[in-house]
């Protein structure tokens, strides 16, 4: 029972460490701040999604979705740009999802 508590604890870190997140310094005094992909300007403070979708601020963005890392051998994980979420589905149809067994981030 100590060897599964430990070994839920690691994966539990593995995890943490694939956050898919940056931080930014910030400026002493700064009321806006621009965004690193888009080029938009934002109000310190405030929260927005980019055209990568990531879920950002002033001092840093996330991924704004999970990615898949375990699933059946007869499916493939395809990115929707429009939904920032990643689709599992069998492969040579898209009609048939797939459970997703593992996945990081977010």
């Amino acid at each position: 029972m100590k060897y599964l508590a430990l070994a839920l604890l690691l994966s539990a870190l593995v995890s943490l460490s694939i956050a898919q997140c940056y931080q930014k310094a910030p400026t002493p005094g700064m009321t806006h701040c621009q965004d690193d992909v888009d080029n938009t300007w934002h109000a310190t403070g405030s929260s927005w999604r980019n055209s990568k979708c990531m879920d950002c601020t002033c001092e840093g963005c996330c991924a704004g979705f999970s990615t898949p890392t375990r699933f059946a051998d007869n499916c493939v994980s395809v990115f929707d740009p429009q939904a920032c979420e990643f689709v599992v589905h069998r492969k040579g149809n898209p009609n048939i999802l797939c459970p997703i067994l593992g996945a990081v981030g977010k």
